[in-house]
């Protein structure tokens, strides 16, 4: 599998989830890149990076869903969980010299544009509610500034 084009078929509508997919994107095509010059270092400087930036995204758009009332907040969790749980069996078989960069790399791109076709898909309604009342509940703070805070600190 090459490198890999995000098209318009990909976006949720919801730009901040989109915009963190695609830089998604860019790790696996960073993988692709530092596969083909058999560069270990840069591959393992990528996955730790994409590992790192996942984790950031799983957080976020869990607790963005988990505030719009989303009702499969739960199963979505523990999909992130597995696959958390599969990339680090990958990480700790490349730390002990294995190659695994064409298998990983096959591994996330299928796995990232599948879930975000059915598993983010689903959760697309119940966030974009969401933040039209919180839109429309301007002077008060709303669920996105309460996920925020929840992420990022803050009182």
């Amino acid at each position: 599998m090459g490198y890999l084009v995000w098209t318009k078929e990909l976006e949720t509508g919801i730009e901040v989830i989109d915009g963190q997919h695609e830089r998604i994107v860019d790790y696996i095509n960073k993988l692709h890149d530092a596969r083909l010059n058999n560069d270990l270092t840069a591959i393992g400087d990528i996955i730790a990076a994409t590992v790192d930036y996942t984790l950031s995204h799983f957080s976020f758009e869990e607790a963005l869903i988990e505030d719009a009332g989303y009702e499969f907040v739960r199963p979505h969790k523990k999909v992130h969980e597995l696959f958390i749980r599969r990339v680090s069996e990958f990480q700790d078989r490349f730390k002990n010299g294995e190659d695994i960069s064409a298998e990983l790399h096959d591994l996330l791109a299928r796995w990232l544009f599948n879930h975000i076709r059915n598993d983010d898909a689903a959760y697309v309604k119940a966030v974009k509610i969401n933040m039209l009342e919180i839109a429309a509940d301007k002077g008060k703070q709303g669920g996105f500034a309460k996920s925020l805070k929840r992420l990022f600190g803050g009182k």
